[in-house]
């Protein structure tokens, strides 16, 4: 009796982790060896429900180029999710709101806005904004983030 039960906890437990982990987004990360505020952004998203996909690159500027990240929204690293960039380092709750958006081509929080995920410093932050970039080459505030 103790290893039918035994067993069936056990099952449980295998079938709710691989339920867990087929609900995880799928998601590419680019990124310099080097950078740690970027490893910070990827525990953001596995942190939210993303299946990171970690690509460490000796040219982030070529990966940028290649992925249609204009300079005006660069930072960091770049992502790619359902074909659509991510740049720098956007909220889990605005890439999740990209796939959503048939209009854009990609998000960027440009530069390294501090307080932003993985830029988190002693709870103090700037404000910034993420902003979209559509298909005809206009950028578009998708969000707003205060000051802290």
């Amino acid at each position: 009796m103790k290893t039918t039960l035994r067993l069936a906890a056990l099952s449980a437990l295998f079938i709710t982790s691989l339920a867990q982990a087929a609900e995880l987004i799928p998601i590419d990360v680019h990124r310099d060896a080097n950078c740690g505020c970027c490893k910070k952004w990827i525990a953001h998203l596995q942190a939210n429900g993303f299946k990171v996909n970690d690509h460490v690159e000796a040219n982030m500027s070529e990966v940028k180029q290649r992925l249609g990240v204009p300079a005006r929204l660069a930072s960091c690293h770049t992502a790619v999710i359902n074909g659509k960039f991510v740049e720098g380092h956007v909220p889990a709750e605005q890439v999740l709101a990209l796939s959503k958006r048939a209009d854009l081509l990609g998000v960027a929080a440009p530069g390294m806005p501090m307080g932003s995920p993985g830029m988190e410093m002693d709870g103090m932050g700037d404000a910034y904004q993420v902003i979209g970039l559509s298909k005809n080459g206009t950028d578009e505030v998708i969000a707003d983030y205060p000051a802290h």
